[in-house]
């Protein structure tokens, strides 16, 4: 595979490099050379589920990681069907199967197909008022690449949409404390909001040539703050879905651990330095494992 074949951010090029052609190209296609997205997708699902104080779910827990695989990499599909003349103009997505060419949207429209209807078996497994919450998701998926096209803020959409497992998760095993829930999701939206205008520094030169929207070019200079006041916000949020749901001020601790590493993303982010917000961005499937355990220890203490 030659390096303008592979996204320059990918996480594991060799895995890929073992695949024989197309099928090289549709694993990018659906960026599963990049695992992060995939569990940035899952954590909020985990959150609802160990949140909701019914135990480990593992079996539960294992459907929605693979709803997640599937469902981030038929959205991946998507956006680059809808985006592929704007990935043409930025040098960090040019190179993506659809935009280079090397795969048709005729073919990229069945692969998505395909990676729905994975997605499809995994709704069935859940009780259906889960399914409706989870299909409840698909107008924001569906607008979700054009926000970048009409707003400063995609990421707010974004978040949006990639943290709705939070309220698939919780639905699918409780249908109560509803203020316990929205308060998980508020502060997962914010979550994403971080952490995605992290990753939007990457291509700030390249978006405003083009006439891309982001929260990083609407920041400018102030992005640090921004960021931190993102992760402020959700740090809260989370605090008050644990409270709604214990009334216990210890309860709150188990955050702890989550809130230093999500500062420690704020104060060592340099924008200027190219691998840096890559670095951080990635780092969150960390900070996303730690609210995982902090909900479990939450949800289940005393149980």
């Amino acid at each position: 595979m030659t390096s303008d074949t592979v996204t320059p951010d990918t996480q594991h090029a060799t895995l890929a490099e073992r695949l024989p052609q197309p099928w090289r190209d549709y694993a990018l296609l659906a960026r599963f050379d990049r695992p992060i997205g995939w569990w940035l997708l899952f954590w909020p699902c985990a959150w609802g589920v160990w949140l909701s104080g019914t135990g480990a779910q593992w079996q539960l827990v294992a459907w929605l990681l693979a709803g997640s695989i599937a469902m981030r990499g038929a959205g991946c599909v998507y956006n680059d069907l809808v985006d592929a003349d704007l990935d043409r103009q930025v040098a960090r997505t040019a190179s993506r199967p659809v935009a280079s060419g090397r795969v048709s949207k005729r073919a990229a429209w069945l692969w998505l197909i395909a990676l729905c209807l994975v997605g499809l078996i995994v709704l069935l497994q859940l009780r259906w008022q889960a399914q409706l919450v989870a299909l409840g998701s698909l107008a924001l998926v569906a607008a979700y690449p054009f926000m970048k096209r009409i707003t400063w803020w995609p990421q707010a959409w974004l978040g949006l949409v990639f943290t709705w497992g939070a309220l698939v998760g919780w639905t699918a095993l409780r249908s109560d404390h509803w203020e316990v829930m929205l308060a998980l999701w508020g502060g997962a939206l914010f979550w994403c909001m971080g952490y995605d205008t992290i990753y939007a520094l990457q291509d700030r030169e390249d978006d405003a040539l083009v006439g891309i929207r982001s929260s990083a070019l609407r920041l400018g200079r102030h992005v640090r703050s921004g960021v931190a006041v993102f992760y402020a916000l959700a740090v809260m949020l989370w605090a008050l879905a644990f409270w709604l749901l214990r009334g216990d001020a210890l309860a709150v601790l188990a955050l702890a651990p989550a809130a230093l590493h999500l500062g420690w993303q704020v104060f060592s982010l340099d924008p200027a330095d190219p691998a840096n917000p890559l670095h951080r961005f990635r780092s969150n499937r960390l900070a996303g494992a730690l609210v995982a355990a902090a909900c479990f220890v939450t949800g289940n203490a005393g149980a």
